[in-house]
């Protein structure tokens, strides 16, 4: 049998890795998930934990990074069912703080993930967040659907709601109350975006 590429054992040894810290860190949470538990699971060693990512918090960046693609990928998935720019633009906001409620997600990126790394703002996925918000808000902005003069600076206010937004939904006594009254203020901060003639 031939053996495998360098490169494909890397990527396989990555993956599996991620895929075990995930779970691990969606069911226990990050300070009670232990290396030698998810390493065994993943049939590898600390060792190869260390070489991949450098330890735990290095793995906990990789999960996130997973998490955030795949939550970009369900936003673009949503955005693109509606024929109407503008909604799909609502809907793609809106789905990004209901994501908030989902278990993984509350508690790997918005609990443990700003205990462990900090400030979200600062994380890497930020600068792109903001490039793909900047985006959508200039394409709309040319076709005339909403009045934005600065996209770049009402991209970061959008992504700094959305992102406080689904904080205080994570943290919240009751999850889906904070997330209904969130989304109820999220939809009027987002009306305020549109011009005159495009209002219901």
């Amino acid at each position: 049998m031939a053996h495998k590429p360098r490169s494909e054992m890397i990527a396989e040894t990555r993956a599996k890795l991620i895929a075990a810290a995930r779970r691990a860190f969606g069911t226990v949470g990050y300070t009670e998930a232990s290396m030698d538990d998810f390493t065994a699971e993943a049939g590898l060693t600390r060792g190869a934990l260390y070489h991949h990512f450098g330890g735990k918090e290095g793995l906990l960046k990789a999960v996130i990074a997973e998490l955030d693609a795949e939550m970009a990928d369900r936003q673009n998935g949503i955005s693109a069912r509606y024929s109407d720019p503008w909604e799909g633009f609502v809907h793609e906001c809106i789905a990004y703080i209901e994501m908030a409620l989902e278990p993984e997600i509350q508690r790997i990126m918005l609990r443990d993930g700003p205990a462990v790394l900090g400030d979200p703002y600062n994380w890497p996925n930020q600068s792109g967040c903001i490039r793909s918000l900047t985006a959508s808000l200039s394409r709309l902005a040319g076709e005339g659907l909403i009045d934005v003069e600065d996209p770049e600076a009402t991209a970061r206010m959008i992504s700094g709601a959305s992102l406080h937004a689904s904080l205080w939904i994570a943290n919240a006594d009751d999850p889906p109350a904070a997330s209904k009254r969130a989304v109820a203020a999220f939809k009027r901060l987002l009306e305020g975006l549109r011009t005159g003639r495009n209002r219901d």
